[in-house]
């Protein structure tokens, strides 16, 4: 294994910054998803927060993929961001696509990087804790391994993939991944955290980009050959061209499916137990539970609302300044923006993104 300084300078982030979030709707658009929004209300964006957790770490040495409809609010938000760390996706290709692309411009860089992929959109509190975890999976990555940090379960949730634990890795705190387990059914999600051995899936991968990019010619050979196309390119004045040509024809597939599943059946995958506060903020209810921590009967209110509340628990979240009035409402969520108001329950916070469908289908992509 390499020693920890040498694996440590080899290391590059990368931030997928894309989905429109669509149970966030109507805060979360496809001209400003969620990552591009305050969610936790301590003044700065999603991204901005995955950005400045990770620069103890990458010194910089950060690549954010995006689409390129996002270039401007994601310069104006990561003002120290490197214009040669900006990729703009003309289309939204799914996960492999994104990290893959990242992965050949930065291996054609540096040929030995290891590169750490972390969602945008995700809230982490304890970050200390958090970048011990990735120090740890950038070494065990550096012996040749893709590494993922998984999160030890609070409750048996079914709303995230499992990770099955195998042997420890040496003296080190990672271990073997046996398998990867799609979002269960809640009876084996409950025997799934009563047994003590499987991990959330958070989607955060770390490993030598040519090891990745290597398993990925296994298993979806076009797509790592359009990214390598596309990264000869890169660093040219044939970019844009490049780009345009290839960028379409990429298979849409994530990349839990094109790289982490077929890896860790030939013995190639690590996970390092994350051991701090991770939350997925999927829909407006784990908004408002987080903003509700240790407090019954709260009313959390993000954004710029004037608010009159009487018996009243939830989350109220306001683009728009005006008084909002609530009585006698619990669990309640109301999103308020400029051109489409929102009124549901922390209940029924999944069954946003349905409504979102049938906007879609009837024509309303105005408001998407």
């Amino acid at each position: 294994m390499d020693s920890s300084s040498d694996a440590a300078s080899r290391f590059y982030a990368v931030i997928p910054a894309g989905g429109i979030g669509s149970r966030l709707w109507p805060l979360s658009r496809a001209s400003a998803p969620k990552f591009l929004h305050d969610l936790t209300g301590n003044g700065q964006t999603l991204l901005q927060d995955t950005w400045d957790r990770l620069l103890p770490i990458s010194q910089g040495r950060t690549m954010v993929v995006t689409g390129d409809v996002h270039a401007g609010a994601v310069s104006e938000q990561l003002p120290n961001l490197d214009f040669n760390d900006v990729v703009l996706e003309p289309s939204p290709r799914d996960s492999t696509a994104a990290i893959a692309l990242a992965a050949a411009i930065l291996a054609k860089r540096q040929p030995d990087v290891i590169i750490g992929s972390f969602a945008a959109d995700h809230v982490i509190l304890e970050e200390d804790k958090f970048r011990s975890a990735v120090a740890e999976a950038v070494e065990i990555a550096a012996s040749g391994k893709i590494v993922t940090i998984g999160i030890r379960p609070t409750e048996p949730s079914v709303a995230f993939g499992y990770i099955k634990r195998g042997k420890q890795i040496g003296d080190s705190k990672a271990f073997d991944v046996a398998k990867f387990v799609e979002k269960p059914r809640l009876p084996k999600a409950k025997k799934y955290f009563e047994s003590g051995e499987y991990l959330w899936n958070a989607g955060m991968f770390i490993a030598p980009a040519e090891l990745l990019l290597q398993i990925l010619a296994k298993t979806e050979p076009a797509l790592e050959r359009g990214v390598r196309q596309i990264a000869e390119a890169w660093d040219t004045d044939q970019r844009a061209e490049v780009m345009k040509q290839v960028w379409p024809t990429l298979n849409k597939i994530a990349i839990d499916y094109s790289v982490a599943e077929p890896a860790a059946a030939k013995g190639l995958v690590a996970v390092v137990p994350g051991e701090f506060e991770w939350h997925d903020v999927g829909d407006f209810a784990a908004i408002a539970e987080l903003q509700s921590e240790g407090r019954k009967n709260h009313l959390a209110v993000l954004g710029s609302a004037r608010v009159l509340s009487d018996s009243s628990s939830g989350i109220l979240v306001s683009e728009t300044g005006r008084l909002v009035a609530l009585i006698g409402l619990e669990n309640v969520i109301v999103v308020d923006t400029p051109d489409a108001l929102l009124v549901t329950s922390k209940e029924h916070a999944q069954k946003v993104k349905s409504l979102v469908d049938v906007l879609r289908q009837s024509g309303h992509s105005e408001l998407l």
